[in-house]
């Protein structure tokens, strides 16, 4: 998107932009930094401020972070235990009047943290929902992974189950666009076994690993080699992770024509194994294509099949 600049927004006299105040009424949704307390934005300093209340995902992780900056804001916690209660109270905040900026423990709220429903319930009510742009993880990590897709699917923290998980990798894996996934230091390791499983080795893989901080890591590899790069060293598998992988390359021109054994090996291995495990077989059975095997899998696996 293009954007141009508003000569209207230069600061004035009171060094704060138009809009730079918090309204009464309205509820701000306000990005702070990852790491580096440098990456606050004028702005959201300015909303908060101002602001006659704070929602924070963890009042005892934004008071110092207030504290650093001089803000004496009023803070009630909004996490993902109390955010329906929490929701009520802000709405009548916003009904006397008051002004609410929510902030997450780090980056932009409302993705894969709390906030959405807060929101939700805001737009309900009638009031007016301001974003204050800034650091984002997920943007972050994108722009460091050197791309080949144009487009990209968040799908924040896959599922704990491994059959949930598998379902929702088999259905996003045919998809070309890249693919960006949140993760924890304890499962960063059998999430990225699970991507290479249903999305196969080739696909390169950028692993971000905590952006903005003193330790921050940003390193592109194939998919297949994940696992001995976390070996490499210890400290690789510490810390909070963004996990990119790029979109499978582009089929050649004219689809390929499987020949008719090629069902035949799929029908069998789909009695007994998921569809990305079945076309990884039959390719190493037939030396036919992986990826043709797996959109044939795809479409011979019964639509209510359990596992």
């Amino acid at each position: 998107m293009s954007e141009g600049v508003d000569a209207t927004a230069e600061t004035g006299d009171q060094g704060a932009t138009p809009g730079g105040r918090a309204m009464p009424s309205s509820l701000y949704v306000v990005a702070t930094p990852l790491g580096n307390a440098a990456d606050l934005t004028f702005r959201a300093l300015a909303i908060l401020r101002s602001a006659d209340l704070v929602a924070a995902e963890d009042t005892r992780v934004t008071a110092p972070f207030l504290k650093r900056y001089g803000i004496a804001a009023t803070l009630v916690s909004l996490h993902a235990h109390n955010e329906a209660q929490r929701s009520r109270t802000v709405i009548e905040a916003l009904t006397a009047g008051r002004s609410v900026a929510l902030v997450s423990d780090a980056g932009t709220p409302a993705i894969s943290d709390p906030g959405a429903r807060l929101v939700r319930d805001v737009h309900a009510a009638g009031y007016a929902v301001v974003p204050i742009p800034g650091p984002s993880a997920v943007a972050a990590a994108v722009s460091a992974a050197g791309l080949a897709a144009e487009r990209f699917a968040f799908l924040g923290f896959l599922p704990t189950q491994a059959k949930a998980r598998r379902i929702l990798l088999e259905t996003v894996a045919p998809l070309p666009f890249a693919l960006v996934v949140y993760e924890a230091p304890h499962r960063v390791r059998a999430t990225v076994a699970a991507l290479a499983e249903a999305l196969g080795g080739a696909r390169p893989l950028v692993v971000a690993r905590e952006l903005t901080k003193v330790f921050e890591t940003v390193a592109r590899m194939p998919l297949s080699d994940a696992g001995a790069w976390f070996d490499g060293d210890p400290n690789r598998v510490r810390g909070e992770f963004v996990l990119v992988v790029d979109a499978p390359d582009a089929p050649v021109t004219g689809e390929e024509v499987l020949p008719p054994e090629a069902d035949r090996w799929l029908r069998a291995l789909l009695a007994e194994l998921p569809p990305a495990r079945a076309a990884r077989a039959a390719a190493a059975a037939t030396g036919l294509a992986r990826d043709a095997l797996y959109a044939r899998a795809l479409a011979l696996r019964p639509p209510q099949a359990e596992d």
